[in-house]
């Protein structure tokens, strides 16, 4: 009897995750341009060895050390990037999402002010993979901001990426923005 009701248990919930998959909201937010400030960092990254930069000349050393920089590498960077938000974007939650085609995506909660979902990329050229939780946050219809958190791992390797943007509408037109 007791192997029954934790069986019927386990269909309820099960139930439950389909029912609420089927039923997902999108954010509730203005479609058009928007403005994204993001802040990525990634720490576990192999650096080159400092044997290796004192060999390249001053030029070339300052273009790496830049590059690796740029890249996240030795503490946070801050960019600024213009987003166009469609309905379509929305109703397939990849607004604010670079939408790499190498990921899947599962929705873990959907709200007209709140997606959290979890991601998996796999990078068939880097032999590497990444798993994250990446979450949004409608602040307002013209407001959002939003985190995630990745471990990436392959070839030995282990590397933390840890992101966080804001965004704000610009207007209803998003130019030559894609």
């Amino acid at each position: 009897m007791r192997t029954i009701s934790v069986l019927l248990v386990l269909i309820a919930f099960s139930s439950l995750a389909l029912w609420a998959a089927d039923n997902i909201v999108p954010l509730n937010l203005k479609e058009g341009l928007w403005e994204v400030t993001s802040t990525h960092s990634i720490t576990g990254m192999p650096g080159i060895p400092p044997e290796t930069l004192a060999k390249m000349p001053a030029e070339q050393r300052a273009r790496v050390e830049a590059a690796m920089k740029q890249g996240g590498m030795g503490g946070p960077k801050t960019e600024v990037r213009k987003d166009c938000v469609t309905k379509e974007k929305l109703e397939k939650r990849t607004a604010f999402d670079q939408n790499r085609k190498e990921c899947t995506r599962t929705i873990v909660n959907s709200t007209g002010s709140r997606l959290e979902m979890k991601i998996h990329c796999e990078g068939k050229e880097q032999q590497m993979s990444m798993d994250g939780d990446f979450m949004v946050e409608a602040v307002g219809s013209d407001s959002a901001k939003g985190s995630m958190h990745a471990v990436s791992s392959g070839n030995g390797r282990t590397m933390n990426i840890d992101f966080t943007f804001s965004s704000r509408y610009l207007g209803p037109a998003c130019g030559d923005v894609q």
